[in-house]
C-alpha cells in the first residue's frame, strides 16, 4: 500500500522544485505544479512502474478573484485503480493568461472534462480538438462559475455579506 509521503517522495526526486505545496487534507496527497509542468508530471505518473496512476477521475476549475496572478486554479483528480491512491494536482493561472495544455492525449476522457472546465471557467485548452461549450448555449458571452457578479442585488440593506461567509 503506498502512502502519501512514499508519492510525494517519488514526485520530488523526479521534479524536485517544480512541484510544491505538498498537503494531504483528507488524506487526499495534494499538490502544485506550473502549466509547463502539468503533462510531464501526469505523464510520468501514469506511466511509472510503481504508481500506476492510470485513471483521470475529474479535471475542474476554481475561481480566486482576490488572488492577485492566480485568479484560476486548473485542478487535476487521478487514481491508480491498482494501488487504490488518489492525488489531486493544482495549477495557478492568472486572468490574462488561462491557457493550458490539453490532457487528451494522456487520458481520452480529458475531452469532456475539459470542454466543460472551458465552458463553465472560460478556461483555455491548448491543443483540445473541440473546445466549444458542452452545457450552456454558445451565444453566452459568460461563464457562469466565474466569481464576478454580486450574488445579490447590492441595493438591499436588509443584509450583510459578511454574515453568510461572503
Amino acid at each position: 500500500m503506498l502512502t502519501n509521503e512514499e508519492v510525494a517522495q517519488i514526485i520530488i526526486n523526479q521534479f524536485g522544485e517544480s512541484v510544491t505545496d505538498f498537503d494531504d487534507p483528507y488524506n487526499l496527497l495534494t499538490c502544485s505544479t506550473s502549466r509547463d509542468q502539468i503533462i510531464p508530471l501526469v505523464k510520468y505518473l501514469k506511466e511509472h512502474p510503481t504508481l500506476k496512476i492510470g485513471f483521470l477521475t475529474d479535471i475542474t476549475a476554481i475561481h480566486y478573484p482576490d488572488s492577485v496572478g492566480k485568479e484560476f486554479c486548473v485542478v487535476y483528480h487521478l487514481h491508480s485503480l491498482q494501488n487504490n491512491f488518489r492525488i489531486r494536482i493544482k495549477v495557478y493561472l492568472a486572468t490574462d493568461d488561462i491557457h493550458i495544455p490539453t490532457m487528451i492525449p494522456l487520458y481520452a476522457s480529458a475531452n469532456w472534462m475539459e470542454r466543460e472546465t472551458f465552458d463553465l471557467f472560460g478556461i483555455l485548452f491548448d491543443g483540445h480538438p473541440d473546445l466549444r461549450r458542452i452545457l450552456n448555449m454558445e451565444e453566452m458571452d459568460y461563464h457562469p462559475m466565474r466569481k464576478e457578479y454580486p450574488l445579490e442585488d447590492a441595493t438591499r440593506e436588509d443584509k450583510i455579506d459578511a454574515l453568510f461567509g461572503r
